[in-house]
């Protein structure tokens, strides 16, 4: 079987500059920037097919460089977008959604403090009913203690898809600390509109590949979701392993992942989910 390999998540991004610069946020994750085309070399040295490009919160609520990449190189990449959710600018542009340049939904974070708020508040409440109405795929980061949330606007909106980031785990936490009250992602799985991406998990564990720790909870999680709702990724710029060994963790170390389920975790199911044709 030949496999096919679609990385769910990967930054790109370029260096601030006073033509384009960058808001007074977080520092990147690396000093050089991930661009499209260092990417195309990590990824056919790893074996990687394609991939969905996320813009970096660093950058601000734009996709340019993204969605540059994906009209340069259409059959290797493509998007998942940004945008501000108290603009109103970001209304209309859900409300008059076209998937140009490789766009094919958008992406949120939901990890600290002062951005749950946009959850538990309800701010982004505007956004559900749109999204499942223009059928636009959901990516959020959502930690383990609001994922109740997350529950109940797939309940409330059935037909909208909603991709939970990197198991619902947060950066800077690491084994048992990162992996504390796991079973709030796994209570997700009973919605058949939710997904999740195994994605940047060697970057929560100081073990050392082939991170045997953590395999228990990825089985967890392909048991409750299966493998049509489990999205292999790497988070490349936030990886502690080799772009290679993020891959071969999952089709080479994990016995229990063979065939067509191996298939499915490792781009298939991506490609399905979000209609990446």
């Amino acid at each position: 079987m030949s496999l096919e390999i679609f990385d769910s998540q990967v930054h790109i991004w370029a260096n601030s500059t006073p033509e384009r610069p960058w808001p007074d946020r977080h520092q990147p994750h690396k000093p050089t920037p991930i661009t499209a085309e260092s990417l195309l070399i990590a990824m056919k040295d790893a074996g990687v097919h394609k991939a969905i490009l996320v813009p970096p919160s660093w950058e601000g609520e734009r996709n340019d460089i993204c969605q540059a990449a994906a009209k340069k190189y259409p059959e290797k990449f493509a998007v998942m977008g940004r945008l501000d959710p108290l603009s109103k600018k970001s209304i209309d542009m859900v409300n008059n959604w076209h998937p140009t340049n490789g766009l094919l939904g958008l992406r949120f974070t939901f990890h600290r403090p002062s951005l749950q708020s946009l959850l538990t508040q309800g701010t982004v409440n505007w956004l559900w009913p749109l999204a499942e109405a223009f059928n636009i795929p959901i990516m959020m980061t959502c930690p383990f203690e609001i994922m109740h949330i997350t529950d109940e606007i797939a309940q409330k909106y059935p037909n909208l898809k909603l991709i939970i980031d990197h198991f619902g785990l947060l950066p800077g936490k690491k084994d048992l600390d990162a992996f504390d009250n796991f079973q709030s992602i796994l209570n997700l799985s009973k919605r058949p509109n939710i997904a999740v991406k195994a994605s940047c998990l060697p970057s929560y564990t100081t073990e050392a590949w082939p991170y045997p720790a953590i395999e228990p909870y990825i089985k967890m999680v392909f048991d409750s979701f299966g493998p049509k709702r489990m999205f292999w990724g790497s988070d490349l710029s936030r990886l502690t392993s080799t772009y290679s060994e993020c891959v071969n963790h999952f089709t080479q170390e994990l016995s229990w992942l063979k065939g067509d389920d191996l298939a499915w975790v490792m781009g298939k199911g991506l490609k399905s989910w979000l209609k990446w044709d």
